[in-house]
Protein backbone atom coordinates (compact mmCIF):
# COMPACT_ATOMS: atom_id res chain seq x y z
CA UNK A 1 0.00 0.00 0.00
CA UNK A 2 1.51 3.32 -1.06
CA UNK A 3 1.66 6.58 0.93
CA UNK A 4 -1.39 8.32 -0.62
CA UNK A 5 -3.53 5.25 0.16
CA UNK A 6 -2.28 5.26 3.76
CA UNK A 7 -3.21 8.94 4.01
CA UNK A 8 -6.72 8.13 2.73
CA UNK A 9 -7.00 5.42 5.40
CA UNK A 10 -5.89 7.96 8.01
CA UNK A 11 -8.85 10.12 6.98
CA UNK A 12 -11.17 7.17 7.62
CA UNK A 13 -9.53 6.48 11.02
CA UNK A 14 -10.01 10.14 12.04
CA UNK A 15 -13.80 9.83 11.66
CA UNK A 16 -14.35 8.04 15.03
CA UNK A 17 -12.10 10.63 16.70
CA UNK A 18 -14.20 13.39 15.12
CA UNK A 19 -17.42 11.73 16.37
CA UNK A 20 -16.00 11.36 19.90
CA UNK A 21 -15.11 15.05 20.16
CA UNK A 22 -18.49 16.03 18.70
CA UNK A 23 -20.28 14.25 21.56
CA UNK A 24 -17.80 14.97 24.38
CA UNK A 25 -19.72 17.96 25.74
CA UNK A 26 -17.67 17.76 28.95
CA UNK A 27 -14.75 19.21 26.98
CA UNK A 28 -14.92 23.00 26.62
CA UNK A 29 -15.52 24.03 23.01
CA UNK A 30 -15.99 20.42 21.92
CA UNK A 31 -17.48 21.52 18.59
CA UNK A 32 -14.38 23.61 17.90
CA UNK A 33 -12.20 20.55 18.57
CA UNK A 34 -14.46 18.38 16.41
CA UNK A 35 -14.28 21.04 13.69
CA UNK A 36 -10.48 21.15 13.85
CA UNK A 37 -10.26 17.35 13.60
CA UNK A 38 -12.63 17.54 10.63
CA UNK A 39 -10.37 20.16 9.00
CA UNK A 40 -7.30 17.95 9.53
CA UNK A 41 -9.14 14.97 8.04
CA UNK A 42 -10.38 17.07 5.11
CA UNK A 43 -6.84 18.36 4.44
CA UNK A 44 -5.61 14.80 4.02
CA UNK A 45 -7.81 14.67 0.91
CA UNK A 46 -5.71 17.35 -0.76
CA UNK A 47 -2.45 15.90 0.54
CA UNK A 48 -3.03 12.35 -0.71
CA UNK A 49 -4.17 13.59 -4.12
CA UNK A 50 -1.18 15.91 -4.46
CA UNK A 51 1.33 13.19 -3.53
CA UNK A 52 -0.35 10.62 -5.79
CA UNK A 53 -0.24 12.93 -8.82
CA UNK A 54 3.21 14.40 -8.17
CA UNK A 55 4.94 11.06 -7.66
CA UNK A 56 2.82 9.07 -10.12
CA UNK A 57 1.29 6.95 -7.34
CA UNK A 58 -2.29 7.06 -8.64
CA UNK A 59 -3.94 3.64 -8.32
CA UNK A 60 -7.46 2.30 -8.73
CA UNK A 61 -7.43 1.39 -5.03
CA UNK A 62 -6.42 4.96 -4.21
CA UNK A 63 -9.24 6.43 -6.30
CA UNK A 64 -11.70 4.13 -4.56
CA UNK A 65 -10.36 4.77 -1.02
CA UNK A 66 -10.26 8.52 -1.61
CA UNK A 67 -13.89 8.64 -2.75
CA UNK A 68 -15.09 6.43 0.12
CA UNK A 69 -13.13 8.40 2.74
CA UNK A 70 -14.55 11.70 1.48
CA UNK A 71 -18.12 10.46 1.44
CA UNK A 72 -18.02 8.83 4.87
CA UNK A 73 -16.37 11.89 6.44
CA UNK A 74 -18.82 14.40 4.95
CA UNK A 75 -21.93 12.24 5.45
CA UNK A 76 -20.98 11.63 9.09
CA UNK A 77 -20.38 15.34 9.72
CA UNK A 78 -23.63 16.43 8.05
CA UNK A 79 -25.66 13.81 9.92
CA UNK A 80 -24.18 14.97 13.23
CA UNK A 81 -24.76 18.64 12.38
CA UNK A 82 -28.49 18.18 11.75
CA UNK A 83 -28.77 16.17 14.99
CA UNK A 84 -28.00 19.30 17.03
CA UNK A 85 -30.72 21.92 17.12
CA UNK A 86 -29.32 25.36 16.32
CA UNK A 87 -26.21 24.63 14.26
CA UNK A 88 -28.14 25.39 11.08
CA UNK A 89 -30.39 28.46 11.00
CA UNK A 90 -33.32 26.47 9.58
CA UNK A 91 -33.58 22.80 10.54
CA UNK A 92 -36.18 22.01 7.86
CA UNK A 93 -34.00 23.37 5.05
CA UNK A 94 -31.00 21.73 6.70
CA UNK A 95 -32.70 18.34 6.90
CA UNK A 96 -33.86 18.49 3.29
CA UNK A 97 -30.41 19.63 2.16
CA UNK A 98 -28.64 16.83 4.01
CA UNK A 99 -31.14 14.29 2.59
CA UNK A 100 -30.40 15.54 -0.94
CA UNK A 101 -26.64 15.36 -0.39
CA UNK A 102 -26.87 11.85 1.09
CA UNK A 103 -29.13 10.68 -1.75
CA UNK A 104 -26.71 12.06 -4.34
CA UNK A 105 -23.75 10.38 -2.65
CA UNK A 106 -25.50 7.00 -2.47
CA UNK A 107 -26.62 7.21 -6.10
CA UNK A 108 -23.14 8.22 -7.28
CA UNK A 109 -21.57 5.41 -5.22
CA UNK A 110 -23.98 2.91 -6.80
CA UNK A 111 -23.13 4.30 -10.24
CA UNK A 112 -19.42 3.91 -9.47
CA UNK A 113 -20.01 0.30 -8.42
CA UNK A 114 -21.68 -0.38 -11.78
CA UNK A 115 -18.69 1.21 -13.51
CA UNK A 116 -16.26 -0.82 -11.38
CA UNK A 117 -18.06 -4.03 -12.37
CA UNK A 118 -17.15 -3.11 -15.96
CA UNK A 119 -13.52 -2.42 -14.97
CA UNK A 120 -14.08 1.33 -15.24
CA UNK A 121 -13.01 3.65 -12.43
CA UNK A 122 -14.74 7.01 -12.29
CA UNK A 123 -12.40 9.40 -10.51
CA UNK A 124 -13.48 12.72 -9.04
CA UNK A 125 -13.47 15.52 -11.59
CA UNK A 126 -13.23 19.30 -11.22
CA UNK A 127 -16.87 19.69 -10.09
CA UNK A 128 -16.52 16.86 -7.62
CA UNK A 129 -13.48 18.55 -6.11
CA UNK A 130 -15.28 21.91 -5.94
CA UNK A 131 -18.21 20.17 -4.25
CA UNK A 132 -15.94 18.57 -1.67
CA UNK A 133 -14.15 21.85 -0.95
CA UNK A 134 -17.40 23.80 -0.46
CA UNK A 135 -18.81 21.04 1.75
CA UNK A 136 -15.62 20.93 3.84
CA UNK A 137 -15.48 24.72 4.33
CA UNK A 138 -19.18 24.83 5.18
CA UNK A 139 -18.91 22.03 7.76
CA UNK A 140 -15.80 23.59 9.34
CA UNK A 141 -17.50 27.00 9.69
CA UNK A 142 -20.68 25.49 11.13
CA UNK A 143 -18.82 23.33 13.67
CA UNK A 144 -16.13 25.76 14.75
CA UNK A 145 -18.56 28.65 14.78
CA UNK A 146 -21.27 26.89 16.80
CA UNK A 147 -19.52 27.46 20.13
CA UNK A 148 -19.28 31.16 19.27
CA UNK A 149 -22.82 31.72 17.96
CA UNK A 150 -23.79 33.57 21.15
CA UNK A 151 -21.07 36.20 20.85
CA UNK A 152 -22.53 39.55 19.84
CA UNK A 153 -22.07 40.76 16.27
CA UNK A 154 -19.76 37.98 15.17
CA UNK A 155 -22.27 35.19 15.69
CA UNK A 156 -24.99 36.28 13.27
CA UNK A 157 -22.55 36.77 10.39
CA UNK A 158 -20.97 33.39 11.10
CA UNK A 159 -24.32 31.57 11.19
CA UNK A 160 -25.50 33.24 7.98
CA UNK A 161 -22.19 32.48 6.25
CA UNK A 162 -22.36 28.83 7.30
CA UNK A 163 -25.99 28.49 6.21
CA UNK A 164 -25.41 30.18 2.83
CA UNK A 165 -22.39 27.93 2.21
CA UNK A 166 -24.52 24.95 3.17
CA UNK A 167 -27.16 25.92 0.57
CA UNK A 168 -24.42 26.46 -2.05
CA UNK A 169 -22.95 23.05 -1.14
CA UNK A 170 -26.34 21.39 -1.69
CA UNK A 171 -26.73 22.98 -5.14
CA UNK A 172 -23.15 22.17 -6.22
CA UNK A 173 -23.51 18.61 -4.90
CA UNK A 174 -26.62 18.01 -7.01
CA UNK A 175 -25.17 19.70 -10.11
CA UNK A 176 -21.88 17.80 -9.86
CA UNK A 177 -23.82 14.54 -9.64
CA UNK A 178 -25.83 15.39 -12.75
CA UNK A 179 -22.64 16.40 -14.58
CA UNK A 180 -20.95 13.12 -13.60
CA UNK A 181 -23.87 11.09 -14.95
CA UNK A 182 -23.92 13.01 -18.23
CA UNK A 183 -20.17 12.61 -18.66
CA UNK A 184 -20.21 8.88 -17.90
CA UNK A 185 -23.60 7.84 -19.31
CA UNK A 186 -21.85 5.32 -21.56
CA UNK A 187 -21.49 3.07 -18.48
CA UNK A 188 -25.29 2.83 -18.21
CA UNK A 189 -25.68 2.33 -21.95
CA UNK A 190 -23.26 -0.58 -21.81
CA UNK A 191 -25.35 -2.07 -19.00
CA UNK A 192 -28.58 -1.74 -21.03
CA UNK A 193 -26.91 -3.34 -24.06
CA UNK A 194 -25.76 -6.30 -21.96
CA UNK A 195 -29.26 -6.99 -20.57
Amino acid sequence: MNLPNKISLTRIFLIPVFIAFFYLTCIPYNYVWAGLIFVIAACTDFIDGYIARKYNLVTDLGKFLDAIADKVLVMTALTLIISVNGILINNIVGGIGVALILAREFIVSFFRMIAASKSTVIAADKWGKIKTTVQDVCIAILLIGYNFFNLCGFSKALRITGFVLFCVAVVITILSGIEMFIKNKCVLKEKENNE
